[in-house]
């Protein structure tokens, strides 16, 4: 796996998620339709800024009452983070059978993995403790937030899964704020911040056209569509 250098970090992580959006289509590696997490996941503490780092995943349940307790899984997870490279974002798939009722990360879950380099959550299901999480900086990506634990189970560690329709494998790179999350492919992660910047500044330009004196409708026509 290649890592990013602390800079190309950096870099990546001073620019909003939705010019980062804009770059990765200048790259025509995938579909402009995919690659993002849509209306179904809300970022909890938009006041964050961005959250970036490399995905670990998990699959949960807490909603399913004849699922037994494992802890091999949750030896798993705590053994996983620690090895993992960092920061990590974590990535937990609710597979239960009622998610609306689901709760896979408090205050205590939160905190440990904060202390082995996690940074924030994306899931499809739900939260809790947000005062308290918040107060430790942890990032929450989720579909709500719910008040009880229900019968909380780590499941697999380490799968691909898919949250609201992003699909999301062990060590992917994973970029987030207010507006969502998008996945940047690995291979134009290191190339991403320059594009984006460039992506900037010609937004900067066609801005300070509509919003300067030569404005006018046929102009913004030929600007906007003149390839």
């Amino acid at each position: 796996m290649n890592l990013l250098t602390q800079a190309q970090f950096e870099a990546l992580k001073a620019i909003d998620t939705p010019t980062i959006c804009n770059a990765i289509e200048r790259f025509k590696v995938r579909s402009e339709v995919t690659g993002y997490t849509g209306m179904n996941i809300r970022c909890l503490f938009p006041q964050f800024g961005v959250t970036l780092g490399y995905a670990l995943t998990v699959t949960v349940d807490s909603t399913t009452p004849q699922v037994k307790s494992d802890s091999s899984a949750w030896k798993a997870w705590v053994r996983a983070m620690d090895a993992a490279p960092k920061p990590i974002f974590l990535v937990f798939q609710d597979v239960g059978f009622n998610r609306e009722k689901s709760a896979h990360i408090g205050e205590i879950m939160a905190s440990l993995a904060h202390r082995l380099g996690a940074v924030g959550l994306l899931t499809d299901g739900g939260v809790r403790d947000v005062l308290e999480v918040e107060r430790l900086g942890f990032q929450y990506f989720a579909a709500g937030v719910v008040p009880s634990h229900g019968n909380p189970r780590l499941l697999q560690v380490n799968p691909p899964v898919t949250i609201d329709g992003l699909r999301i494998e062990p060590g992917d790179l994973l970029h987030g704020d207010l507006n969502g999350v998008v996945k940047i492919p690995l291979e134009i992660a290191a190339q991403t911040a320059e594009m984006a910047l460039q992506v900037r500044q010609e937004e900067a330009d066609l801005l300070a056209y509509i919003k300067g004196p030569e404005f006018s409708a046929e102009g913004f026509i030929q600007r906007r569509f003149a390839h």
